[in-house]
């Protein structure tokens, strides 16, 4: 799917802004959608998440469907055009309603979808827009939900008095399965985008390196008549080679290669036309390939030195805001950090483009977490398995072309091994599934919990091998040495495995300005002897090619006795200020190239 853009043949119409809003009262329904019930509403800001921007706390806790609604007129110029609504992303389940006809419904929160609506919008006519979301989350979600989806006391709770227990209370809550919050709403821009009637509906390139020459492979997706053809122009606007048809191969002498900030992140541009029809994109040329245990990046060892990360802001939630991605792409090269997982689901696009431009490597990661918990076999039981290949197919879709990303990533901490058997014949045949969908042949993986690992079967068969493990903290918490002996048996049977190792998590909560002169948990000299101790141990491991501390920046979750305003493992508070462990880690990683290390 194509980004949206304005060109010689395309527009590109924003319908963000206030929106009308209110959330279901619990009588109306599935995506039940009434004009005059949602303008009685409130306003709400579009793209948001709407659940921190009211301080009724409904906002916060509510579970079910909300109800946006806005109007527009297109401009009467527009007549002759084809005409496309696209939703970046609306979490989690979205119903759309134009002048009253349902025309598209989407599932999944963190992906786009599109409706044509040419012939149905009148240009110089208002037409009206309702959007109906649902938030919640179960077994058939990604990101997953508990079953059930009630708090309740009830006979059945042992642990509440009997003059409570005799009387059963529920109510429906959202019970998330993962440690961020259900952020939910219209989190991402509303357009409408044109083009001709003929038109480009996709745009492959891949690349490869033949000594000096740059490869460029390309297939154009077309609907009606026209002729393909494709440019490509190098920084300064020259034209280095240029094809003609839906399909080719082309060759860019002395071609500049992509490579990781500080080096060079070149981007090469491609414009494609076909009948009236343009359309341009930025593409890079580098090559990425697992060798034994080394991750290659252009032929040369890549060391991963990052974070996971989360789109989480203050009031906005989840909501896109390039403010925020621009400041968190300065935060990292501030910590010469070299990558991040998008953890755990697709990020916005933009930030993306942010990354070819700026050369921060991603492994993008699906919404595929909180696969486990239950007391039955998640994978026979579940019923997710077509909604996480619709999910993997739409984002090598959307994001096959950029040169940043180098690694797909399945899903984070599934349940591999309570039912192994069942769990390997999931994980291996969307591995399958996952490798033959994306044309640059990228590595793929997912990411493992702190689990028995000898009863894994799957883990260690993925091309690179990301572990998530916390010993020091929610395992042997605060003493570090027996922490560093446990983790070193761990890293010994990895090493048998002979394939690369990223640990993509590791990390200790840390509450911001509180010091102590002996380091014990939560203090900031805590967090930085806990890293220490565990980086020292990496240092010696060559199959080790990666660090990504958990996380960036501390971020919201759901209230519990575990959190205190949140999760405090960020290297970053919330609002970006450095913790003492950001100046440890910009300090260490000064030190460490991206390639050539190990």
């Amino acid at each position: 799917m194509l980004y949206p853009e304005i060109n010689e043949s395309r527009n590109v119409i924003d319908l963000g802004g206030a929106w009308s809003f209110r959330l279901d009262d619990g009588t109306h329904g599935e995506g039940w959608a009434d004009s005059a019930f949602i303008s009685e509403g409130v306003q709400v800001p579009v793209p948001a998440s709407y659940n921190d921007i009211n301080e009724d706390l409904e906002f916060r806790k509510h579970c079910g469907w909300a109800y946006y609604r806005r109007t527009f007129t297109i401009p009467k110029n527009l007549a002759d055009e084809r005409l496309v609504l696209r939703f970046d992303a609306v979490t989690h389940y979205a119903k759309v309603y134009l002048d009253g006809e349902l025309i598209t419904e989407h599932k999944g929160g963190f992906l786009p979808f599109e409706a044509d609506v040419t012939g149905k919008l009148v240009p110089g006519k208002e037409a009206e827009l309702i959007v109906a979301v649902d938030n919640r989350i179960n077994h058939s979600t990604l990101p997953m939900g508990n079953e059930g989806g009630t708090a309740f006391f009830g006979s059945d709770n042992a642990d509440v008095p009997s003059v409570i227990a005799a009387k059963k209370w529920r109510r429906p809550v959202n019970l998330p399965n993962f440690d961020f919050f259900n952020y939910a709403g219209i989190n991402r821009p509303v357009r409408l985008y044109t083009t001709p009637m003929s038109y480009i509906s996709d745009v492959t390139i891949t690349t490869g390196i033949d000594g000096s020459s740059g490869i460029v492979h390309y297939v154009i997706t077309t609907e009606g008549n026209g002729e393909a053809s494709i440019e490509i122009r190098d920084g300064s606007g020259k034209v280095v080679t240029e094809g003609k048809g839906n399909s080719g191969t082309l060759h860019i002498e002395n071609a500049r290669l992509w490579w990781p900030y500080p080096g060079e992140p070149y981007l090469y541009k491609a414009t494609v036309r076909f009948g009236e029809d343009a359309y341009s994109l930025d593409f890079g040329i580098r090559t990425v390939k697992v060798e034994g245990t080394r991750f290659l990046i252009n032929g040369r060892p890549f060391y991963f030195k990052g974070f996971g990360k989360h789109e989480d802001s203050a009031i906005h939630g989840r909501g896109f805001d390039f403010v925020l991605d621009m400041k968190d792409i300065s935060m990292i090269h501030w910590m010469d950090a070299n990558s991040f997982r998008t953890s755990h689901y697709p990020y916005a696009e933009e930030m993306y483009q942010l990354c070819d431009r700026e050369g921060i490597v991603i492994i993008d990661e699906t919404p595929a977490v909180g696969m486990g918990g239950t007391t039955e076999d998640i994978y026979r039981i579940g019923n997710f398995r077509s909604h996480h290949e619709d999910v993997i197919k739409d984002l090598i879709a959307r994001d096959k072309n950029h040169p940043s990303v180098v690694m797909w990533s399945m899903g984070n901490e599934p349940d591999v091994v309570t039912y192994p058997d069942s769990a390997y014949d999931y994980w291996h045949s969307l591995y399958e599934y996952t490798k033959a969908l994306d044309p640059d042949g990228r590595p793929v993986t997912f990411v493992c919990n702190q689990n028995n690992y000898e009863r894994d079967r799957i883990t260690r068969e993925m091309d690179v091998i990301c572990i998530n493990r916390y010993y020091g903290w929610y395992n042997l918490s605060g003493d570090m040495e027996a922490a560093v002996y446990a983790l070193n048996i761990e890293l010994d049977f990895w090493e048998k495995q002979n394939k690369p190792v990223i640990m993509t998590e590791y990390g200790a909560d840390t509450l911001p300005g509180f010091h102590l002169s002996s380091p014990e948990m939560f203090s900031e000299e805590f967090q930085v002897l806990y890293y220490d101790t565990i980086n020292k141990e990496f240092d010696k491991r060559s199959f080790m090619i990666g660090e990504h501390p958990w996380n960036f920046a501390d971020f919201n979750t759901i209230q519990g006795p575990m959190r205190a305003d949140g999760n405090r493992k960020g290297l970053l508070t919330r609002d970006r200020r450095p913790k003492m462990a950001a100046h440890y880690f910009r300090k260490r990683w000064k030190e460490i190239p991206n390639f050539d290390y190990k």
